[in-house]
């Protein structure tokens, strides 16, 4: 196999270079960048779209590659192409996931791209834990770790407020200004090294007062989840601006934070040790880790709860959320979390789901669409529609697909109006039935079924209530 160059980023070039990331969280990336910077380190998270991006990733990757890894490269060559910085003073930061994912070959990918387009002398930085590939002038100490997985906190928090917010904002641009100010607020204060627990409550605290600012309306939405591989998920390059076109559909979005990936990664590393007795010393070490990040979350959703906004679920409901639908051991990939997240969508009456699949991502297609079926024949409510994103295929295709499903959900909401009177009428005629003494005194099933009111008689239809706590 071709050798490819390594260049190495140095310490030396922590002063004088500025590195590149490609985007995938706006809000996130935007903090953590912020956190990098904090430790001495220039960052340029990447803003560069439209077709000169997906060109450069079909030139430079072979097209059987995924497509997030097309994305990615595609975008950090473009950026080269363009940028005004010198660039013998710039360097490359790519995410390595060091498993059995296609993922944990970008880099590789990446340096054979910038040699073919004349960019070999470009240092290319990993940030994996995988040894071989840490570049020695891109470390971290454990305090900006730790500063990192509070960044991905409250870029979640940002995040669900602005879904909350956003399709309900009565002036408009008052939620994009909540935005920027919490994103301000969070970066003001990752600017100390040393954060206590108190301060990133206090934090949280402030973020949720300034979203409860923006006056919104009362009316009813239909809300739209969005699942799927964790790049395509998130980043607007992947899934040609998902969020903004269901917005324009009149949808709320409700899309699963980062921080349950985390979750789901580290908690993998005790189900390799049960089901497959490895890595014991691993299990051991990322069980504390496990312990402190659901903490974290189930911090963020207590304050949610307390605010009126809705709060996503804490990690052992989506833990229990997939027993009965995939087996634990399905780990590749976004893997059993996938199959969660949409149940776990569903228990909570979000039953409008769009599944963003990537070419080439088998484990995403396994874990995602083939388990509709299942999630349907279980809850016959859910109305799930996979999508394809690759280069090749079309925009309105995929906006087509999004609003047959979005027809479907509104001849659903609509059904559900048109029934509700009578569910009132019957409720009132179960009541008179109940008082009557010749009912009242039976002990028949009968008097039972006929007192039940219509929101207690669907939730026995639908299933499992979802648990919340």
């Amino acid at each position: 196999m071709e050798q490819v160059k390594k260049v190495p980023f140095t310490k030396e070039m922590k002063k004088t270079h500025t590195i590149l990331i490609p985007t995938m969280l706006p809000i996130h990336f935007k903090i953590l960048g912020r956190v990098l910077e904090t430790y001495g380190f220039h960052v340029k998270v990447l803003d560069n779209f439209g077709p000169g991006v997906i060109r450069q990733g079909l030139k430079n990757v072979h097209n059987d590659t995924c497509y997030p890894a097309q994305l990615v490269i595609g975008q950090m060559i473009d950026a080269l192409e363009t940028t005004d910085l010198p660039l013998d003073k710039v360097a490359l930061l790519i995410t390595q996931t060091g498993g059995g994912c296609r993922a944990s070959n970008y880099i590789h990918l990446l340096r054979k791209a910038l040699v073919q387009c004349g960019y070999e002398n470009v240092p290319t930085i990993s940030a994996s834990f995988i040894k071989n590939e840490q570049s020695g002038g891109f470390s971290l100490p454990p305090q900006a770790l730790l500063q990192m997985l509070y960044s991905c906190l409250a870029g979640d928090l940002i995040m669900t407020l602005q879904n909350q917010c956003l399709p309900y904002e009565l002036h408009s641009g008052d939620t994009n200004q909540a935005v920027e100010d919490s994103v301000t607020l969070a970066t003001t204060v990752f600017q100390k090294k040393l954060l206590s627990r108190k301060k990133i409550l206090e934090l949280m605290k402030n973020i949720i007062d300034r979203f409860q600012q923006v006056e919104r309306s009362h009316e009813e939405k239909i809300k739209v989840g969005i699942v799927g591989e964790i790049y395509v998920k998130y980043s607007p390059l992947g899934n040609n601006n998902l969020e903004e076109f269901l917005l324009s559909e009149g949808c709320e979005v409700v899309c699963p934070g980062l921080f349950d990936f985390l979750l789901y990664c580290s908690h993998n590393a005790e189900y390799d040790y049960q089901l497959y007795g490895k890595g014991k010393a691993k299990a051991l070490l990322m069980h504390p880790v496990n312990i402190f990040l659901r903490n974290c979350k189930s911090a963020m959703v207590e304050l949610l709860e307390q605010s009126g906004f809705d709060a996503p679920c804490r990690f052992e409901n989506t833990i229990h959320a997939a027993e009965g639908y995939i087996d634990k051991g399905v780990k590749m990939g976004e893997g059993w979390l996938l199959t969660a997240e949409m149940v776990e969508l569903i228990q909570k009456g979000v039953n409008n789901i769009v599944c963003t699949q990537p070419f080439g991502c088998l484990p995403n297609h396994i874990c995602g669409k083939g388990v509709m079926r299942v999630i349907k024949e279980k809850n016959p409510q859910a109305n799930i529609v996979a999508v394809d994103y690759d280069s090749s295929a079309s925009k309105v295709n995929q906006q087509n697909r999004i609003k047959l499903m979005l027809a479907n959900a509104r001849l659903m909401q609509e059904k559900e109006v048109s029934q509700e009177p009578f569910c009132k009428n019957q409720e009132k005629q179960n009541v008179s039935s109940v008082s009557h003494p010749s009912v009242s005194q039976t002990g028949h099933h009968a008097g039972f079924a006929a007192s039940m009111t219509c929101e207690e008689s669907s939730s026995l239809r639908i299933g499992p209530v979802a648990n919340n706590g």
